[in-house]
């Protein structure tokens, strides 16, 4: 007897009434093919879907279940706030703990303030950038994802620092004028747009590793030099932490830069996804006289209805907590080395092309037998071979990013046979490829 796929058939009512059948384009399986997984529920490292199947997650909601699915101290804790009340729209004492807790994990910031989501959190921040310097133009990087927002909308046109182009319908060339647009990794360009633009500019944003064209790390040097143009010109540097921040560290990635660059830190902090422990939270943040230009102190407005929500903060509260103690990062680093290593080696022994990187709970792996360094590379990798790979892992129960150009997440909630039976898993397909 022929077993009915819910997978499908929720797929078909749900683009009958959502577009695409998605809330969000990822989740549509539009880059490889085939139908979602509608998930049912989830526990730990694991999520089974609406046929009750189990697979592997590393996904993780794309980033906030760094202890995995279900933690016991963080159900507990917003179990407890639901029944205080869902929401009040005035100030509470959680809100000022996890603004506390968030500050202490990362000293560049000496106020900052939450929101719901990491598109208005980079968006209020460029905002501050803004009424901070008087100027309008801001950089980016191609490849490089802070949300939705009009002006970020944009990536690189021909040529070195070319002024942005909307990658979206609906949004006009007026509202994106200002946005330029440079090759990730690039110093040349770098140092071009500030030769031209320099006194213009009112900030860089950039993640310091990129989530969003797979794993790609800002290099030290051109780190280094985004950091002094910034000071040289009166700009400011905004950190996009909302996929790394918490994740990649203690100290998110910009204390893994310190490592390398004595004293630096960024002007401005985006964060989001583990602050909220999988609740809709942000937040964003920097120096005392940059932050005290919003609103009420300030010029600069920003407001929303469910900030700091309670049960959110909770939740943040809760998951900030258990990542804090003593050995976390270590041991989330070293599964997730074992997890890269183990794939990079079954990959090798079948001579398939294939390279990966990791920092903390975070990783991404390519069909290269280099890291690639700007979202040009990343966008020529095999997708053929990418496709038969994902399909594969999934039809064995474990459950990657369904497009290329998406990292990957592992949870403290991750066991050492998970890792092995992902391993064997992949190297199963890529013995057959």
């Amino acid at each position: 007897m022929t077993q009915v796929d819910r997978n499908q058939i929720l797929f078909d009512r749900a683009r009958q009434v959502i577009p695409g059948g998605v809330n969000s384009p990822v989740r549509a399986f539009k880059a490889v093919g085939g139908t979602p997984r509608f998930v049912q529920r989830a526990q730990g490292a694991y999520f089974w879907d609406a046929n009750d199947k189990k697979y592997i997650d590393f996904i993780g909601s794309w980033g906030p279940m760094i202890l995995g699915h279900g933690h016991p101290a963080v159900v507990e804790a917003v179990q407890k706030a639901l029944l205080e009340g869902f929401s009040f729209g005035a100030p509470t004492e959680r809100e000022v703990e996890l603004a506390e807790a968030i500050l202490a994990r990362v000293p560049s910031m000496d106020m900052v303030r939450l929101v719901s989501s990491g598109t208005e959190a980079s968006m209020s921040a460029i905002r501050v950038a803004r009424g901070a310097t008087g100027r309008s133009k801001f950089i980016k990087f191609e490849g490089c994802y802070h949300g939705h927002a009009d002006s970020l909308l944009v990536k690189a046109g021909s040529g070195l620092a070319t002024f942005g182009h909307a990658t979206s319908a609906g949004v006009p060339a007026e509202v994106v004028q200002h946005t330029i647009v440079l090759e990730y990794n690039n110093l040349q360009q770098l140092e071009e747009a500030f030769v031209t633009h320099g006194r213009e500019l009112a900030c860089i944003i950039i993640e310091p590793i990129a989530g969003n064209m797979n794993f790609v790390r800002a290099s030290v040097p051109f780190m280094k030099r985004c950091r002094e143009l910034c000071t040289e010109y009166g700009a400011l540097l905004v950190f996009d932490e909302v996929m790394t921040g918490l994740r990649v560290a203690f100290g998110s990635a910009q204390s893994v830069y310190a490592r390398d660059i004595p004293g630096f830190e960024p002007d401005m902090t985006v964060l989001g996804k583990v602050i909220g422990g999988g609740m809709p939270l942000a937040a964003f943040g920097g120096k005392r006289h940059l932050m005290e230009q919003l609103a009420p102190l300030g010029p600069v407005y920003q407001a929303g209805t469910l900030s700091g929500n309670p049960v959110a903060t909770a939740c943040g509260l809760a998951t900030l907590a258990e990542i804090g103690k003593p050995g976390f990062y270590e041991d989330l680093g070293r599964k997730t080395q074992a997890l890269v290593s183990g794939l990079i080696a079954a990959a090798t022994k079948a001579g398939i092309p294939f390279c990966g990187d990791s920092e903390g709970g975070m990783f991404g792996f390519f069909l290269f037998p280099e890291l690639p360094q700007n979202y040009a590379k990343v966008m020529t990798t095999d997708n053929k071979t990418f496709n038969h790979l994902f399909h594969g892992l999934l039809e064995r129960g474990v459950y990657i990013a369904p497009a290329l150009y998406e990292a990957g997440f592992m949870s403290a909630a991750h066991t050492d046979a998970d890792i092995a039976e992902t391993v064997a898993a992949a190297a199963d397909i890529f013995n057959a490829l």
